[in-house]
């Protein structure tokens, strides 16, 4: 069975979806059998990774609210060994559809439960908020991981976020642990930089990821032309930093 891991920060632009789509596609290049989940409404993991939302037939929204097979929504990259199950933007009205069903929040989890065995690794891109859809990925997940901003107000809202993943562990998903924090956008030149390192460490001590990620402007061009920042700048900053943070979940996941 594939690991489950959610990439979850309610608070937007910390690069969650940068991180969920470089880890998938450099494990995808090692040989390992990847799925990545766009559960963001707005599909930017989909287009980043070079699927035309225009033409998905079935998406993330069917296999929520419609129970569709998932094997019946899910696409071929460009890359090999890496799949995706999209997101289109009705998958903004599986919030309010859900709500009336029976177990909605283990919705997710009963559908990868199919597929769980296909894979070696699923990625789930959560949207930025701790709503039904990033209640269906934790509950799904055995894992998450947590990108930290390198700005000032990089800890707030992550008590709630703390406190949400708590109450899943403790009445929906006891298995789920946090994997851990990944600091990004990260600038050695700054005094704030190395303050909020230091600060996220004495917050999660032993739980921070030994990779940085830098302030990169190659891993913030590669998604609007479709590619991960393997396929776009492979021998850059940003994707050693991927390629470093890889290979440190893979040993975590083992």
């Amino acid at each position: 069975m594939g690991q489950i891991i959610t990439v979850t920060n309610q608070k937007g632009g910390v690069g969650k979806t940068t991180a969920t789509m470089n880890l998938s596609a450099f494990l995808a290049n090692e040989g390992s059998k990847v799925l990545l989940i766009d559960l963001d409404p707005q599909g930017n993991s989909t287009s980043g990774i070079g699927v035309d939302r225009r033409k998905v037939q079935k998406s993330l929204y069917d296999v929520l609210v419609n129970e569709t097979h998932p094997r019946e929504a899910i696409y071929k990259t460009k890359y090999e060994n890496l799949d995706i199950l999209p997101s289109q933007v009705v998958l903004a009205a599986a919030e309010v559809e859900l709500v009336s069903h029976l177990a909605r929040e283990h919705k997710l989890k009963n559908a990868l439960a199919k597929i769980s065995d296909d894979y070696d690794y699923i990625f789930l891109d959560s949207p930025p908020s701790l709503g039904l859809l990033t209640v269906n990925g934790l509950t799904a997940s055995d894992k998450i991981l947590i990108p930290v901003q390198a700005e000032y107000f990089a800890l707030e809202g992550l008590g709630q976020l703390l406190h949400t993943v708590q109450r899943i562990k403790t009445n929906l998903n006891p298995k789920i642990d946090l994997l851990g924090v990944l600091i990004t956008m990260y600038d050695k030149r700054t005094i704030l930089s190395r303050q909020v390192e230091n600060e996220v460490k004495k917050h999660f001590p032993g739980k921070v990821f030994e990779t940085i990620v830098p302030r990169n402007i190659r891993l913030a061009e590669a998604p609007s032309f479709g590619k991960s920042i393997f396929g776009y700048d492979k021998m850059g900053k940003g994707a050693n930093a991927y390629k470093s943070l890889a290979k440190e979940v893979h040993i975590k996941c083992r």
